[in-house]
């Protein structure tokens, strides 16, 4: 039988002690010996054994040892050894350790005492206790405080116990003298405890007797009075004015810990502005001046907690937020950022991008490793701040142009992307960000960031002289023109033998899926797929341009996109040059550099050619500048544009429509009480109470005090267990909290017998665990009882219940038995829909090794209704855009994407065609980095795709 365990030791299986060595060993007189001994009879009784014979043993030799060492092993071996019998009752030769005690709790030794004192706060036998009790009070009065401390800890002990107000009858009484007269503070702050354990009603009244002392007391008691108004404006709420007094008094105490805990008081408690800007103050001063980093975060989701329920205050406290940017930890850095691009306003825009952009320069200066992901992080909210605030990015784009030659790529294809969107959200840059970024074109050293940074100068070079500039730059870039030459045949290529002194690449098998935007996977060729080791990075510079070394790496893609965009160019030309021959010399030169591209790549030169895709855009571009019609300009030179300027709106929109569903409140009900504060009687009330008055009423007002449909929730989630004929009927209400499951079972006795020890048995499969056993209950004939369960719960997985009600009645000798059915626990509970950019859940997905590969069984018709079964049904987010999955083409591809309560991602890509016969097929994979949530989720998808229910 499982029984409560108040000590836990480590035990090394591999050499169990013999019982007869160990008894030897006590026999003997070395205390060092004895010592050893008596240990590994504690660990041999704590792993299951029972040593009956040991006892008589220790009783001769152990319990007259002056050892102190000795007799503090003793009392925990006291401790753990059964006392009872089958029956309940206290073993006879239990008596023989009373004396011993007794004399302990007597003894000259003030060590002795108080481990004693200690021992007796974790005995549970009256009948072991009793005689003991003129000791334990004495010791109340002892000259030393371990013994007072430990003394007030064991009255509270012994008070608490079943029959313990019959043997201490007037222990709140002696502990409230003793508050009275005592000088230490730890013994005082346990005599506050157990009053406040005890009777709640004296500690009060202690409190509000002493309330001007408070800040004076030591931290420990000060950390009780705090537990004690929680738990008081719990139970009575209309009481609290006067208690957020004593909080404020303690907002100035010099204990870091206790002004943390007066902060999350005053935050739990009242929603007054005055008492919630008191604690956020406060979790600001805490931010600064600790410098542990476990701290900082901790602090930090407060912060973000205070967030959410109170912005308009937490606004005026963002520049001491950002302060702590200053820390070199990256985590701290993340969440900091996060918080205060929820709290900017046109108010202080201003000032948090000044911040923001000294905290780019100095990721210049510094030498740390993790400069590269910080200025990623830096630069995106930025981008955010210039989205929301267009006014701003004037003063922060030119700054930010300078990093899009970085040698972290991601940062640097975060500039190139913050750029485009910006010269296209704001018209009055377009020219200053064209000239900077034809300045620094040849610094750019990664092939995504060229790509990106070709477009831009594609579309926005719209004047003559942005024109000829755009295309200079790219001939520049390009270099001299063949990308190589044969002189004799066997020979090397020149430019061969350069581009072999250039930084290596890896070049990846052009046999390896690709995964596209959209989540499907292409075959893409080893020239869009080079992957550049850190020393491959080219480094830029005006002999030898950057565009040429990266196409002599292989990457056709990025050529492919120097054709486009020389196009582009030489058609916008065309309508702004009055002169035909220029624009024809132009034209000729643009086709020269297409036609080598093409010769490059179909050279022995490179270990790859070039790959269809990009041969056939090249020469598009080239049948396109010999004959061009008025459609496919208009195509090439407005269309682009247009498209990109839908995906922002889109963009915009969505972003728009998911702060409007955070906005949403809930409303109070039309029948509810409405109270006029403004009747009510102000006398002695303080400017606070009165603040956190009506801000209580606002909140009963707007439905703030009401769970959203929680009465309805319920109902959905109780579980019949039992049948109706059986002579017990259970049934369970089913909570799920992040990290815990709690069953609250309903238990009626059915017959008309009283049942005894009756018990519900649990067991679980999967990643649950039990915490505690339910007790034994004794159901009258026709009553019922309420059984609380808690289950642990450690990752998200699909997990099972199993369980009978195990019960003994009158007549019937043998238990009887009740099976109950299995409960399941639904991954749902667990996932929530989140957002992450393309490029996150591409690299997730090539990174996450489990997948579970479903196949499409549905009888739904329509691609876009059976997405939106897929969704519904898995509880997750479809990241694909509307656009993309608009129109009928008989095929669909989109990313859904959930997060779990333990972090966990869950990634899903639904690939599904229509047949000739109305049907749908095709494929649902899920990756994930565990087993579970990839199993789990499929296991869902199956039983839910039928749809039709």
């Amino acid at each position: 039988m499982e029984k409560s365990c108040t000590l836990l030791v480590h035990f090394d299986k591999g050499t169990p002690a013999i019982a007869t060595e160990i008894k030897e060993a006590l026999e003997g007189s070395d205390a060092s010996a004895k010592i050893d001994a008596m240990k590994k009879a504690i660990s041999l009784l704590l792993n299951g054994e029972t040593l009956p014979q040991l006892f008589i043993t220790i009783v001769r030799y152990v319990l007259p040892s002056e050892d102190h060492t000795v007799q503090k092993l003793l009392l925990l071996y006291l401790e753990i050894i059964d006392k009872k019998d089958q029956k309940g009752r206290v073993l006879p030769e239990m008596i023989l350790i009373c004396q011993n005690l007794r004399n302990n709790l007597q003894h000259p030794n003030e060590y002795i005492r108080g481990v004693t004192l200690r021992f007796l706060c974790r005995l549970n036998e009256t009948e072991i206790i009793e005689p003991l009790i003129p000791s334990v009070l004495q010791n109340l009065e002892h000259r030393h405080p371990f013994i007072r401390r430990n003394a007030i800890l064991a009255v509270m002990s012994i008070y608490k116990l079943p029959q313990g107000e019959q043997l201490l009858v007037d222990a709140p009484e002696m502990i409230e003298k003793v508050l009275s007269t005592e000088q230490d503070q730890s013994a005082k702050r346990n005599a506050f405890l157990m009053l406040f354990t005890c009777d709640q009603d004296r500690a009060i009244n202690y409190l509000l007797t002493n309330v001007d002392k408070v800040s004076e007391w030591g931290e420990l008691l000060q950390m009780v009075v705090l537990e004690l108004i929680r738990k008081v404006c719990r139970t009575n709420r209309g009481e609290k004015g006067k208690y957020i007094k004593i909080i404020i008094s303690l907002l100035n105490a010099p204990s870091n810990a206790v002004i943390y805990e007066c902060a999350g008081t005053l935050v739990s408690l009242s929603s007054a502005p005055t008492a919630i800007r008191a604690a956020a103050n406060t979790y600001c001063q805490l931010l600064l001046s600790q410098s542990d980093n476990n701290v900082k975060l901790i602090v930090l989701d407060r912060l973000n907690e205070l967030k959410s329920s109170h912005r308009e205050i937490m606004v005026d406290r963002i520049m001491d937020v950002l302060r702590v940017l200053s820390s070199p930890n990256l985590d701290i850095q993340r969440k900091t950022l996060d918080i205060v691009l929820e709290l900017i306003t046109p108010r202080n825009i201003n000032e948090v991008v000044l911040m923001l952009k000294k905290e780019v320069m100095k990721t210049q200066n510094g030498e740390l490793e993790k400069n590269g992901e910080y200025r990623q992080m830096l630069i995106q909210a930025i981008h955010s701040c210039a989205i929301k605030f267009p006014e701003v990015a004037s003063t922060v784009v030119h700054l930010l142009m300078d990093f899009l030659g970085d040698n972290n790529v991601a940062s640097a294809i975060d500039v190139a992307i913050f750029v485009r969107e910006i010269i296209e959200t704001n018209p009055k840059l377009r020219v200053s960000i064209i000239t900077r970024l034809l300045d620094t074109f040849y610094q750019i050293r990664a092939a995504r960031v060229c790509c990106c940074a070709l477009w831009i100068i594609g579309e926005y070079c719209l004047s003559l002289s942005e024109v000829e500039s755009g295309i200079a730059t790219i001939k520049q870039c390009l270099g001299e023109l063949p990308f190589y030459s044969v002189s004799e045949e066997g020979e090397a290529p020149t430019d061969a033998s350069k581009n072999s002194q250039q930084p290596s690449s890896v070049t990846v098998s052009s046999r390896r899926p690709a995964i596209l935007s959209d989540g499907t996977y292409a075959t893409q060729s080893a020239a869009s797929e080079t992957a550049f080791s850190p020393p491959s990075i080219v480094q830029g510079s005006l002999a030898a341009g950057n565009l040429r070394s990266l196409l002599l790496t292989g990457d056709f893609f990025l050529g492919a996109v120097v054709a486009c965009t020389l196009t582009k160019l030489v058609l916008r030309l065309e309508e702004v040059q009055p002169s035909r021959v220029e624009v024809n010399k132009v034209s000729t030169q643009a086709l020269l550099i297409m036609v080598s591209m093409i010769q490059l790549g179909q050279s022995p030169v490179l270990s790859h050619p070039i790959d269809c895709d990009s041969y056939d855009r090249i020469v598009l571009c080239i049948r396109l500048l010999c004959s061009t019609g008025d459609e496919v300009r208009k195509i090439w030179l407005q269309s682009c544009r247009q498209s990109f300027v839908k995906m922002l709106s889109e963009k915009q929109l969505r972003e728009t429509e998911e702060l409007k569903a955070k906005a949403q409140v809930s409303y109070a009900q039309p029948d509810d009480l409405i109270d006029f504060y403004h009747l009510k009687s102000r006398k002695g009330m303080s400017q606070l109470e009165l603040e956190d008055e009506v801000q209580d009423d606002l909140k009963r007002a707007t439905g703030e005090f009401i769970n959203d449909g929680d009465d309805a929730n319920k109902l959905n989630r109780i579980l019949q267990l039992t049948g109706f004929s059986d002579p017990v009927y259970a049934e369970a209400y089913v909570t799920v909290h992040h990290y815990d499951i709690v069953l609250d079972v309903t238990v009626i006795n059915r017959t008309t017998e009283t049942l005894q020890n009756l018990c519900l048995e649990l067991a679980t499969m999967g990643d649950l665990k039990l915490v505690e056993r339910p007790q034994n209950y004794t159901l009258a004939p026709e009553s019922s009882r309420q059984i609380k369960a808690n289950i642990k719960v450690s990752s998200t997985e699909t997990g099972v219940i199993f369980g009978n009600i195990v019960y003994e009645a009158s007549n019937v000798l043998e238990r009887t038995v009740v099976v109950l059915n299995d409960i399941h626990i639904d991954i749902m509970d667990y996932i929530s829909p989140a957002v992450c950019t393309d490029a996150a859940f591409r690299s997730m997905w090539a990174e996450f090794e489990w997948e579970n590969k479903v196949a499409v069984n549905t009888i739904i018709q329509s691609e876009k209704d059976f997405l939106d079964h897929i969704i519904k049904s898995t509880n997750m987010k479809c990241l694909t855009a509307p656009s993309a999955l608009d129109g009928d083409c008989g095929f669909l591809a989109a990313n859904l994407y959930a997060k779990s309560v333990f972090g966990e991602d869950a990634l899903v890509n639904v690939s599904i065609e229509k047949q000739l016969d109305g049907k749908l097929s095709g494929y649902i994979r899920i990756r994930s980095k565990t087993q579970g949530i990839a199993l789990s989720l499929g296991d869902k998808i199956t039983l839910k795709q039928k749809g039709g229910s």
